[in-house]
């Protein structure tokens, strides 16, 4: 476990040697490089997996401190590593999720402007995301975070050339940086009253200083969940997930799968403790989670980009973890997350293929029939549909889907539970109206399908993880995170899974109603007034823009233009004015001519002796 430092060194040095190469290497060499690091990073991580079950560390915790980094005012941070089972989970997920979108990507992005750039971002965006999962205090955390931050700007708006691009990339960074800014605040606020960030010593001397919902810890938990909501685009920060779709598909594989909107949901487990002693904002944790998985169900009901539908779900399902993270299912809120991100790695690599084969046309009712051209993307959106609607028992997502739904009842969140059902309903609904739309049907589009190891490799691997296979792999959390607030097991919990499944399959024989053939009762619903009403508002994402703009940003910039004529600013304005005005009026006095000068000299003489007899 030594080795832990090369995990992220790997990232590292593959994106320095990228970006200095200032897209002078070529497209084999740069995707060497890009790709290497990534998978080199995976193997060590896998060996640093074996040794961790095969001879676990002392405690379960491996700590590794580099250097001291700072120490200022009382304030001390090392630059430390700190793995337990909760780290090498997210390890595991970022390297070897992040690897097999790596590969895919070298076959995606051939032929593109700045391909070599792409990778030197992709490796960055790893790196960072690694210093974020590994850090033992949350000053090396927020550098790792506000890391990924950077890197998701430079990644959606990769194709910088479109303006809209550029709008999507600017919109990602400002929202997620007023959760970032609340983050801050979190940390400032623990620091002055523990005198430290070191996550093991807060965790002890929280219930120390702290009696249970003390304003203090209140006040900085709200902080730290501002700060996951903006990276994990939940409500009321949700607004630019959608929109960050403007990257390349890999990335949008990255970003949703493996690597930025999870770092929420781990900040919430790292930090469960204080959470613990909170019990009104982890309860507000869950009510999050729940309303935003409805509301971003509803909106991918009507999605007609394959991506932005893609989006929506990504939404959805980190809802559900911020859902057992309130209801206290830490352990079901990072299963899911692990299993999400393989099938969601999946769905998005797969939409690749289907773009590229479509020759970058993303709205499904342009697509149709595409099953006999695309077989593999079929299976791969099949299988990765299915897990995503937690079919039974074949599927990765339907164990740790119902892990949660069961300790939501569990524990007595019942109207939690119900927002879940609602939830796997919409999923179902939604993801199988993809499908159907975008691969069954009259064909409208031809489409060629990808070939190569880098573009099969990942989809098959993924494939398989997305099945029950996936949910063999257990997170090894016993011990790093609390035992769930409601039970492991008790009556009840078949009828749920029963009740849950038979929902998940509803949602699918629905969609097979309305969107297989001819398509004339969905047609009717949509053309009606309340049709068109809900579908504008669902399609618009419930109109949270709309709302925001008028908010924020129009009179952010009224009162930009009421600053432009400030009155003080005008005053301060005298001052320079007088001076350039004065140097005219002496500059005129410079003739050049003897009899002028003399005259003056005369004339001030006369007047010193005037002033002088006065």
């Amino acid at each position: 476990m030594n080795l832990l430092l090369l995990t992220f060194i790997f990232p590292l040095l593959g994106y320095l040697l990228l970006a200095f190469s200032r897209g002078r290497l070529s497209e084999n060499l740069a995707a060497t490089i890009g790709v290497g690091s990534i998978g080199l990073s995976a193997l060590t991580c896998a060996w640093i997996i074996w040794q961790f079950h095969l001879a676990p560390p002392e405690g379960g915790v491996y700590t590794q401190v580099l250097w001291q980094w700072l120490n200022v005012s009382g304030l001390q941070a090392d630059f430390g590593l700190h793995l337990d089972g909760l780290s090498l989970t997210m390890l595991g997920v970022v390297t070897g999720v992040g690897f097999l979108i790596h590969l895919f990507a070298s076959w995606y992005m051939r032929g593109e402007e700045g391909y070599s750039r792409f990778f030197a971002y992709t490796n960055l965006f790893i790196f960072s995301m690694l210093l974020l999962v590994l850090g033992d205090n949350l000053l090396l955390l927020y550098f790792g975070w506000e890391g990924v931050g950077l890197c998701s700007y430079l990644l959606i708006g990769f194709y910088f050339k479109e303006r809209k691009n550029g709008n999507a990339a600017l919109k990602a960074f400002i929202v997620t940086r007023v959760g970032d800014v609340l983050m801050a605040f979190g940390l400032f606020i623990l620091f002055v009253q523990l005198g430290t960030l070191n996550i093991p010593e807060l965790l002890a001397l929280a219930p120390q200083k702290f009696a249970e919902g003390d304003l203090w810890i209140t006040l900085a938990t709200l902080a730290l969940l501002g700060g996951a909501v903006g990276k994990s685009a939940q409500l009321p920060l949700q607004t630019w997930l959608a929109d960050a779709m403007a990257g390349p598909t890999p990335v949008s594989a990255l970003i949703h799968a493996a690597t930025m909107v999870t770092a929420g949901v781990y900040l919430i487990a790292r930090t469960h403790g204080l959470f613990l002693l909170a019990p009104d904002v982890l309860e507000l944790v869950g009510i999050v989670g729940g309303v935003t998985l409805v509301l971003a169900g509803f909106a991918a009901l009507v999605q007609t980009d394959i991506k932005r539908v893609l989006a929506y779900s990504t939404m959805s399902q980190i809802g559900y973890m911020f859902l057992a993270l309130g209801v206290g299912a830490w352990d079901a809120a990072i299963f899911h997350l692990m299993t999400h991100a393989f099938f969601k790695a999946l769905l998005f690599l797969a939409s690749g293929s289907v773009i590229h084969a479509c020759h970058h046309e993303q709205n499904i009712f342009r697509m149709g029939g595409l099953w006999k051209k695309l077989p593999l993307a079929y299976a791969s959106f099949i299988v990765g549909g299915a897990a995503l609607a937690a079919l039974p028992l074949i599927t990765a997502g339907f164990y740790s889907k119902d892990e949660i739904l069961w300790e939501a009842f569990a524990s007595g969140h019942s109207g939690l539970l119900y927002a879940g059902l609602v939830g796997a309903f919409l999923t179902s609904l939604y993801t199988f109206r993809l499908i159907f739309v975008a691969f069954h049907g009259e064909a409208k589009s031809e489409a060629h399908a990808g070939k190569g190891l880098a573009h099969n490799l990942p989809l098959l691997v993924l494939i398989v993880l997305s099945t029950f296979v996936g949910a063999l792999i257990t997170p090894p959390l016993a011990g790093v995170l609390p035992q769930s607030l409601g039970h492991a097991g008790g009556e009840g919990r078949m009828a749920l899974e029963i009740s849950s499944g038979a929902i998940a399959c509803a949602g699918i024989l629905l969609a097979a109603l309305l969107f297989l053939g001819k398509r004339s009762l969905v047609t009717a619903i949509a053309q009606s007034a309340p049709g068109r009403l809900l579908s504008a508002w669902w399609f618009a994402a419930w109109g949270f823009d709309w709302l925001y703009d008028k908010l924020f940003v129009q009179p952010y910039l009224l009162l930009c233009r009421l600053l432009s004529r400030d009155p003080i600013d005008a005053g301060i304005g005298v001052i320079p004015r007088t001076a350039r005005g004065s140097h005219a009026l002496l500059s005129r006095t410079e003739t050049g001519q003897l009899r002028w000068y003399a005259l003056s000299i005369v004339g001030g003489a006369v007047l010193l002796l005037g002033i002088v007899l006065l």
